[in-house]
């Protein structure tokens, strides 16, 4: 019995996690080859789309320009003149050009900012970039890749490795198709991420023709989340968290503590199960989609329920990037405590960074450093509420749980995350940990791609809509109105100088 418990779900993905970690490590610290070549890319943006977006951006330039003039920057005006040039002339690669040479001021500053999204956009030629066989190959080899990694995870747990195979590529195929949505502009301007698209696909193919047979022995929901789960701990590194500072470290607690009981406490009030409420609670207070993700894993809830919280998140997340910076622009708010109340309620660093950028080259670094402090607690999050969790359940039947009986309900591959966390973070030489972050968030993000083409196969749109009756979303959007306001308080209280000595954040 003892030799068969190492062989569940649970400590299978723990296994496979590690091995994917040890290659990708082989590969880069053998010097075999640059592991971020493994990376394709998704991003596109078409002509039209260009044109549609560029008097906007050639009016933060003229404000950039204006700026810059004023302090004596010259190399500033020269670069951003030129780029606006180009983007009158609505030459594509004049305009990839002059965003590159805007790009070189430093991303940190609002100029090098605006090039890197500008350059974003221009460089994504869909027929030069996403559509070339050196970008497609790289996701043929990562498919073959995946394959022969699940299977060998299937395999060791007793699942049927024929059925599998024949099953996979299309639900591998289904999730780059979500990728390539979601690497739209259009959509990325707006924070729409891949795992709306993946859910959305799913449900379309079964609440119309339905998941056919043959596709059902790769529709592997838990398999996939939990195994990409392992995998974020090598993105949530704690020496992250303390080189954010102490105001930062202070501030994530406080909003993850305050916000999390003020939810979870809702939820409770509006008679939504504690499964649903944990979910929320960790969206709305610690990081969004990667929290539910990272939760619902841990406690192991329905899938259901996660893409309910995901869809929440993503749909509140973007008013909240447009209006935020303007409120901040036409209230004169100090730009250290509004980068810091921005980093504490958007929920996606990129979204963070995007708002920032619309204020200040400081509001940008402020709210950074506090979502770098948010997205680190994760993990302790995950670790302290998995252990409550399996100790009230363990003893739901009124009696005092055992250790034992608690070891056996505990979800294993949360160990999995925590110590590849704990190896990322103190035991890899950084330029390790720097050289294959992109590989592993690549990676990471495929397992949950699947994960959630997985999720709608098994769904029907009319369950997923009147899940709660609208309470989840009410608990949800409620907590996330206190949050903006607590979370303005504490940026005011630690960012502005009130209390402690304002940092020296440029």
């Amino acid at each position: 019995m003892a030799a068969q418990n190492w062989r569940t779900e649970d400590w299978t993905v723990v296994y496979l996690g590690g091995l994917i970690i040890a290659v990708v490590i082989a590969l880069f610290s053998w010097k075999v080859m640059d592991v971020r070549d493994l990376v394709p890319t998704y991003r596109w943006t078409t002509d039209g789309q260009i044109a549609s977006q560029a008097p906007g951006w050639i009016s933060t330039l003229d404000s950039i320009a204006k700026d810059a003039e004023k302090r004596g920057e010259g190399g500033v005006v020269t670069r951003a003149n030129a780029l606006k040039e180009a983007l009158e002339k609505g030459d594509r690669k004049e305009i990839e050009k002059a965003a590159d040479r805007l790009t070189r001021l430093g991303r940190e500053t609002v100029a090098g900012a605006t090039g890197v999204i500008i350059h974003g956009h221009a460089a994504a030629d869909p027929a030069a970039k996403v559509f070339t066989w050196g970008n497609l190959s790289k996701v043929l080899y990562l498919g073959i890749a995946w394959l022969i990694f699940a299977v060998i995870g299937i395999k060791f747990i007793g699942g049927k490795a024929g059925a599998f195979i024949a099953a996979f590529p299309a639900i591998f195929l289904l999730a780059w198709l979500s990728r390539f949505l979601a690497g739209n502009g259009m959509f990325i301007n707006f924070g729409i991420e891949y795992v709306i698209f993946a859910l959305f696909l799913g449900l379309l193919i079964s609440n119309t023709i339905g998941t056919p047979e043959w596709l059902k022995p790769a529709v592997q929901t838990e398999f996939y989340i939990k195994t990409g789960l392992v995998l974020l701990g090598a993105s949530l590194l704690m020496f992250e968290i303390l080189q954010a500072g102490a105001l930062g470290i202070i501030q994530a607690v406080a909003v993850v503590f305050v916000i999390w009981s003020f939810c979870f406490w809702l939820c409770k009030k509006l008679k939504v199960d504690d499964d649903f409420a944990a979910i929320l609670s960790s969206a709305v207070a610690i990081c969004g989609v990667s929290a539910a993700i990272a939760i619902c894993g841990a406690i192991n809830a329905d899938k259901k329920k996660l893409s309910y919280v995901v869809a929440l998140v993503l749909i509140v997340a973007v008013p909240m990037m447009v209006v935020m910076p303007w409120i901040v622009n036409a209230t004169g708010m100090d730009h250290l405590v509004a980068g810091a109340w921005i980093g504490g309620t958007l929920d996606t660093s990129a979204s963070v960074v995007a708002a920032g950028g619309l204020i200040s080259d400081a509001a940008m670094k402020t709210g950074v450093i506090v979502k770098f402090s948010q997205n680190a607690l994760i993990g302790v999050a995950a670790f302290i509420l998995v252990i409550w969790w399996t100790y009230k359940n363990a003893g739901a039947g009124g009696e005092r749980p055992s250790p034992s009986i608690i070891w056996e309900r505990f979800p294993k591959f949360i160990l999995g995350f925590l110590a590849v966390s704990l190896v990322f973070s103190f035991f890899l030489h950084i330029d390790v940990v720097d050289g294959t972050r992109a590989v592993f968030g690549e990676f990471r993000t495929w397992w949950f791609a699947l994960a959630f083409i997985s999720i709608g196969l098994e769904a029907r749109f009319m369950d997923l809509a009147g899940m709660g009756r609208g309470r989840p979303a009410l608990a949800f959007i409620a907590a996330q109105t206190v949050n903006i306001f607590w979370t303005l308080l504490l940026a005011y209280l630690l960012f502005s100088g009130v209390i402690f000595p304002q940092p020296d954040i440029r």
